[in-house]
C-alpha cells in the first residue's frame, strides 16, 4: 500500500509540473510583439556631407618660419637648460638617505607640541598613534619636506614637489600645532 500511494505521489507531482510548463501567456505576448512591429516604424537620420577639405600652400609672410631649424635648436637649448636647473633641485634630495618620517604623508603627521631642548627648539609630532622629536634639519612628509624652522605654535617644511609641467619646484608649507581634546572623567 505505501508503495503505490508512493508511486501515485510521483506521478501526480511530475503531472503537476508538467502542466505549470505549458504555454498559458505565451499566445499572448506574440500577438502583442506582432502588433507592435506592425505600428512601429523605424526613424532614419539623413547625415550632412562632410565638408570637402582643400590643402593650401605655407605662404610666408613677415613672420617667424615655423620650420627654422636654428628656431628649433634654440628651444631646444632653453629646455635643456630648464631641465638642468631642475635636476640640480632634486639631485642632492635622491643621493641622501630617506629619514623614518619621509615615509608617511604630510597629512598624518600631527604637531602636538613644542619644546626646547639644549637651546634648541623641537617640535613634538605624533605619527600612527606614536610621538616623535624633531629639529631644523630633519626631514618630514613625502615630498623631500626639510623643517626649515619651528615655533611654539606651528613649524615650517620646505617642499620639493612637481608642477603640472613636470618641473620641480621649491613651496613652503606650515604644519600648525593641533590641540587635542580632553577626555572627561
Amino acid at each position: 500500500m505505501t508503495w503505490l500511494r508512493s508511486k501515485l505521489t510521483a506521478v501526480l507531482g511530475v503531472a503537476m509540473l508538467l502542466t505549470g510548463c505549458g504555454p498559458l501567456g505565451e499566445d499572448e505576448l506574440r500577438q502583442w510583439t506582432t502588433e507592435l512591429r506592425a505600428t512601429t516604424k523605424p526613424r532614419l537620420m539623413t547625415l550632412k556631407e562632410p565638408k570637402q577639405f582643400f590643402p593650401q600652400e605655407y605662404i610666408a609672410s613677415n613672420g617667424t618660419e615655423p620650420f627654422n631649424a636654428m628656431k628649433l635648436t634654440q628651444a631646444l637649448r632653453r629646455e635643456s637648460s630648464e631641465s638642468v636647473a631642475n635636476a640640480s633641485l632634486i639631485a642632492p634630495e635622491m643621493t641622501r638617505r630617506k629619514e623614518p618620517l619621509e615615509a608617511y604623508p604630510l597629512d598624518a603627521v600631527k604637531m602636538v607640541g613644542s619644546l626646547t631642548k639644549t637651546g634648541a627648539p623641537t617640535a613634538l609630532v605624533s605619527v600612527d598613534k606614536l610621538l616623535y622629536q624633531v629639529r631644523v634639519g630633519n626631514y618630514l612628509g613625502q615630498n623631500y619636506g626639510k623643517i626649515v624652522s619651528i615655533s611654539e605654535t606651528n613649524m615650517s617644511l620646505r617642499e620639493i614637489v612637481q608642477d603640472p609641467t613636470g618641473d620641480w619646484v621649491e613651496r613652503t608649507t606650515t604644519l600648525n600645532l593641533q590641540e587635542g581634546t580632553e577626555v572627561k572623567k
